[in-house]
């Protein structure tokens, strides 16, 4: 019912909207627009009402209500970019139809295998379909999957007007990767009560618990000398830099942690001895347990400034977002309604942390309570990433459903 959903999701892939942490502008790229107009012209075309694109590559639809009850207006939200942590231009997504279970072979010439003994998880889409890279690139799913499947599924809602359905919004943004994505984010113009995002991972993934998250700058000032005459006088700012990382907990790293345990994460440490630059994100669910790692990390610096003279680390830290279950645990509906509409279509509920960001995060303390739904991907962020079709497909259906659920939601009856 929802097969064209694949298509859709090849199309977007295909378009390079990678985002770069390091330009200050919204989008950081502006291939992006070129995703957000083809998406613009898509929803004109399927017949969505008021269907717009912003100067910052946001875009904004709706599919007005087909009844008269005053229900909830509600949000759907995917996000447009990929991430920079693998190569995101040139996607050349291939299909496994009807896996069987074993090594798929992504590329012939480097001999990269996805396999289910390094990803076991695989083992669970026997006999189905899946979208795989070629292993030179990311493939997009996350979060071209979430698009993909609001897009079909206000294409079949819009082709079938006798389901009904309360307002419905539909916005696209960009920058998510890189902690920009709702910037310029106009909540009063998008018209939602309520939204869920689409950027989770595993079909049946509800999450309304996020990272409390912080990242940091921070920058070494070395002193360089000759190393035959340097006794005394040489500050090796690379030497200052792995002095600092190693008076943070050890294990406290994304590689040793999982579920509600937080971690500071060393991503990019660049220079040399007269200067260097370590470039951290910080995160913990608990927010004290968070406020006391952005001590830490401020206690480091100081102590390098003490040993080594005033000047010599400086500290740029910032608040990226914060918890949104404080936000959600105020309207238990959003998670009572996408759960129960799982477990009608038969899918198991996975109610779990995120242990990254969304948009819906920052959207939920701007007002619009915003918890996230799966995309059904699975290895975002690399070059073994891979997505089931029939999940695509499921996800399209549970949109759909909600939606229907939302029909019987009137804001009166909402507390």
């Amino acid at each position: 019912m929802f097969s064209d959903v694949t298509e859709r999701f090849l199309r977007y892939v295909a378009v390079d909207t990678e985002s770069q942490e390091e330009q200050e502008t919204v989008p950081s790229t502006a291939r992006q627009k070129d995703l957000a107009n083809m998406l613009c012209e898509e929803l004109k075309s399927m017949g969505a009402v008021n269907a717009r694109t912003d100067e910052h590559g946001y875009v904004y639809a709706e599919i007005p209500a087909n009844q008269e009850k005053k229900t909830l207006s509600l949000g759907l939200i995917a996000h447009m970019d990929t991430s920079c942590a693998a190569p995101g231009a040139g996607v050349r997504p291939q299909i496994v139809r009807n896996y069987d279970g074993g090594d798929i072979l992504l590329n012939p010439h480097t001999g990269q295998i996805l396999s289910p003994m390094d990803y076991p998880d695989l083992s669970d889409y026997v006999g189905q379909d899946l979208i795989t890279t070629d292993g030179t690139t990311l493939l997009g799913a996350d979060d071209k999957a979430g698009v993909a499947e609001i897009m079909t599924m206000a294409a079949y809602l819009i082709a079938h007007p006798e389901i009904p359905h309360g307002k419905i919004c539909i916005a696209f943004t960009p920058d998510e990767e890189v902690g920009r994505g709702v910037d310029f984010f106009d909540v009063d113009g998008f018209g939602a009560d309520v939204a869920y995002t689409v950027d989770g991972g595993a079909l049946g993934e509800l999450e309304y618990e996020c990272f409390n998250a912080a990242g940091a700058k921070i920058t070494i000032r070395g002193v360089s000398i000759h190393p035959g005459s340097s006794r005394g006088t040489m500050k090796n700012a690379l030497l200052m830099g792995m002095e600092l990382h190693s008076m943070l907990p050890a294990f406290q790293n994304p590689a040793c942690t999982d579920g509600y345990e937080g971690f500071f994460h060393l991503y990019q440490f660049k220079g040399d001895v007269d200067g260097a630059i370590l470039h951290y994100i910080i995160r913990d669910h608990d927010r004290q347990k968070f406020e006391q790692k952005k001590a830490l990390m401020q206690s480091a610096v100081s102590y390098l400034n003490t040993k080594y003279g005033e000047g010599t680390a400086q500290l740029e830290m910032k608040d990226s977002y914060y918890n949104m279950k404080e936000k959600i645990e105020e309207h238990p509906y959003l998670i009572d309604i996408a759960r129960q509409t799982m477990e009608r279509l038969d899918i198991t509920p996975r109610i779990c942390p995120i242990r990254g960001g969304t948009d819906g995060a920052r959207l939920s303390y701007m007002g619009l309570p915003c918890p996230n739904l799966c995309t059904g991907g699975h290895n975002y962020h690399g070059r073994y990433e891979y997505i089931p079709i029939q999940s695509m497909e499921k996800v399209t259906e549970l949109l759909v459903e909600i939606v229907q659920a939302f029909a019987f939601c009137e804001k009166s009856h909402i507390k």
